[in-house]
């Protein structure tokens, strides 16, 4: 998985990681706000679901401890990075900063 993680993650689109799990709560609140982010957004950012309990190695690598955690990735690189539900207005904002 990790080798397909970095191919995705090196885009000149900002690429938006969701650490997520079944589970989690706050996880199910921001589902709908993704889907309108990328709704807003379209081309303009790729957003990747990764399920923290069957990705375990994934998320231990990049110290997710907490979901949900968001993390944008730009040519491969981490620019940004929040643990928690942020509002659709400030992630898209955060997006377009890229």
């Amino acid at each position: 998985m990790s080798q397909k993680f970095n191919e995705l993650i090196q885009s000149e689109i900002p690429v938006l990681v969701d650490f997520y799990a079944d589970w989690c709560g706050p996880c199910k609140t921001l589902a709908p706000i993704l889907k309108e982010v990328k709704a807003e957004l379209g081309g303009q950012v790729k957003i990747i679901k990764i399920d923290v309990d069957k990705n375990k190695a994934l998320a231990q690598k990049f110290q997710v401890r907490g979901v949900p955690t968001l993390i944008i990735y730009k040519n491969g690189t981490q620019k940004w990075r929040q643990s928690g539900v942020p509002q659709k207005d400030d992630l898209i904002k955060i997006i377009q900063s890229f």
